[in-house]
């Protein structure tokens, strides 16, 4: 007889440190919170909202490892870690993860679809392994964890997580101007560029294969992104 896998436990963690530091950089848990990450920098940083209503650049993380390389994830299987804007909500949060904790980045969002991108299971985990996910050491993602479930149980409808090929500044996108993906960069610069400017996360939605933001998400068949309905 097969005997059923056991399920892991809920990680407990002791969050006494996180607490203090956000408290000295004028933050709690609880605070909107928005996620960027970096493909080539290797780098993860989290923002959450300030006193004034912008969003202010809380911790650079690490990423432990990712799979691929620059660009975006096509099909499941390609072993292809996504770039993109996704959004994620309560039901992407797994406590309970084979990889000590993570959350489903929400792959393929509506724009992926649009587009017949295919793929599952793409997160932000521990455990530093990764077949297409963006893998963090379990000191990370337990921070990191720990703010975007405090965010969505505060009331935050969804923490957006940004997914980039670099740090998309004028310089770096015009060096790589000859890349396959040189087009579909220069859509995500848009976002990436509307944050930078005004330190809130923009309104989110795909138009005909591109992505759309703000005001031009309510075009003609436009369709917004958002996080996995309950």
């Amino acid at each position: 007889m097969t005997l059923p896998t056991p399920t892991p436990p809920i990680r407990q963690f002791d969050r006494t440190a996180l607490r203090v530091d956000l408290q000295a950089a004028g933050l709690a848990l609880g605070n909107a919170t928005l996620v960027r990450i970096f493909k080539r920098e290797q780098r993860l940083e989290v923002w959450m909202r300030g006193g004034d209503a912008l969003f202010v650049r809380f911790r650079d993380y690490a990423i432990c490892k990712y799979s691929g390389t620059l660009g975006p994830k096509l099909a499941e299987g390609d072993l292809q870690a996504p770039e993109g804007f996704y959004r994620v909500g309560l039901g992407q949060l797994n406590p309970r993860s084979r990889h000590h904790l993570a959350f489903n980045l929400g792959f393929p969002n509506a724009h992926d679809r649009a587009l017949g991108r295919t793929g599952s299971a793409l997160m932000v985990h521990g455990g530093c392994s990764s077949v297409g996910c963006y893998a963090m050491g379990d000191a990370q993602i337990d921070e990191i964890y720990a703010i975007v479930e405090a965010a969505l149980r505060a009331g935050q409808t969804a923490v957006d997580v940004h997914a980039f090929p670099f740090v998309l500044g004028d310089d770096a996108l015009a060096a790589m101007a000859d890349h396959n993906w040189a087009g579909f960069w220069a859509n995500l610069k848009q976002g990436y560029d509307l944050f930078e400017q005004s330190r809130v996360p923009p309104r989110l939605g795909t138009c005909n294969g591109d992505y759309r933001f703000g005001r031009d998400v309510d075009g003609e068949a436009c369709v917004e992104i958002g996080a996995w309905r309950a």
